[in-house]
């Protein structure tokens, strides 16, 4: 009897454990990675079906309203002060200019607007300054997003009051390859920011860089971070290595195609209900690799000339490709 009575008392308990996430291994995901590329295709089609419209595909628009002069050491990115890109650094803009910007995004047909600023870690002064341009933004009605780097107490919290809907602070790459691309912060750094986010109520837009030099198992390890986060971020930017020239990866050797696909399809299958986003590197994918890219769940775009300091497909250009793929820019999302 008390055995049994040991047991009705044990089993109630279980229940709160049980996450409302499943949690993804590097090795589980590894083996989605090994798929037959029909196969990953075809499971990352399914799930895109249950959860999204397969044939709309958001706008999102980037702008950069500071630009270099950073004191992060990040390898990838021109806007460090530590390499010589040609960047020239420049202050905040006013928000009368980040106004038209977003404007003509809008009329673009962009539904979301980021604001990215080459900040190690924004100073009280500076976001009082972005809060000022958020609300700025989101009096046109648009969705708004802005990446500052890493954000002390409070901050989130004062962004959101202006109206910020989503932050974005990528992890980049896996926890073991981080310190091979950035020395100036660790990966506990990123994650601090990421729960101050989300403790703020404010939704993440979250993802990485593929084609740095990272292994096979290090892409899994970047996808596993992700998937992992509870919850997972709403928005997943997947982004192929644009070589600057002045910047340690300038001459890293381009990443297989279908290798870039195939991290779309994992983040797809792992990550259902986010938006995943074809971000940096389209202009040198080609209009048949995008394609693959939306068959393989990515539903989102930044969309305009520029993304930060790198080119961008041409906006007509995407609005020709969704064109000619039967596709369409999808609504803005309800409030």
């Amino acid at each position: 009897m008390s055995n049994e009575h040991t047991i009705t008392l044990h089993r109630p308990a279980a229940k709160p454990a049980a996450k409302p996430e499943p949690r993804w291994t590097v090795e589980a995901i590894e083996e989605l990675f090994q798929l037959p590329f029909p196969e990953l295709l075809f499971r990352a089609q399914t799930v895109h079906r249950e959860n999204f419209n397969p044939n709309q595909v958001e706008f999102a628009t980037l702008l950069s309203v500071k630009t270099g002069g950073c004191s992060e050491d990040c390898g990838y990115c021109p806007q460090s002060a530590s390499y010589d890109t040609g960047v020239e650094a420049s202050k905040l803009m006013e928000p009368e200019e980040v106004k038209a910007a977003a404007l003509r995004a809008q009329q673009a047909g962009a539904t979301r607007f980021c604001m990215g600023a080459a900040w190690r870690s924004p100073k009280d002064r500076d976001i009082e300054k972005v809060a000022e341009l958020v609300r700025t933004v989101k009096s046109l009605g648009l969705e708004t997003c802005a990446t500052l780097g890493m954000l002390n107490e409070g901050h989130a919290e004062q962004l959101r009051d202006a109206g910020l809907d989503y932050y974005n602070h990528n992890l980049d790459t896996a926890p073991d390859f981080y310190g091979d691309i950035i020395t100036t912060r660790d990966y506990q750094d990123r994650l601090d920011t990421l729960s101050r986010v989300r403790d703020a109520g404010v939704k993440v837009c979250c993802g990485g860089i593929v084609g740095m030099g990272e292994n096979a198992t290090q892409r899994a390890g970047l996808i596993a971070e992700l998937a992992n986060l509870s919850p997972y971020p709403e928005s997943v930017p997947i982004n192929n290595l644009v070589r600057v020239e002045g910047t340690p990866l300038a001459n890293q050797a381009p990443i297989d195609p279908f290798d870039f696909v195939r991290m779309i399809a994992v983040a797809r299958i792992t990550m259902p209900k986010a938006r995943v986003r074809l971000s940096a590197g389209r202009q040198q994918m080609g209009d048949a690799v995008q394609a693959l890219c939306f068959l393989a769940g990515a539903n989102s775009i930044f969309y305009g000339d520029k993304l930060l300091v790198t080119g961008n497909p041409d906006t007509q250009a995407d609005v020709d490709l969704l064109s000619r793929l039967g596709m369409n820019p999808s609504a803005p999302h309800a409030h």
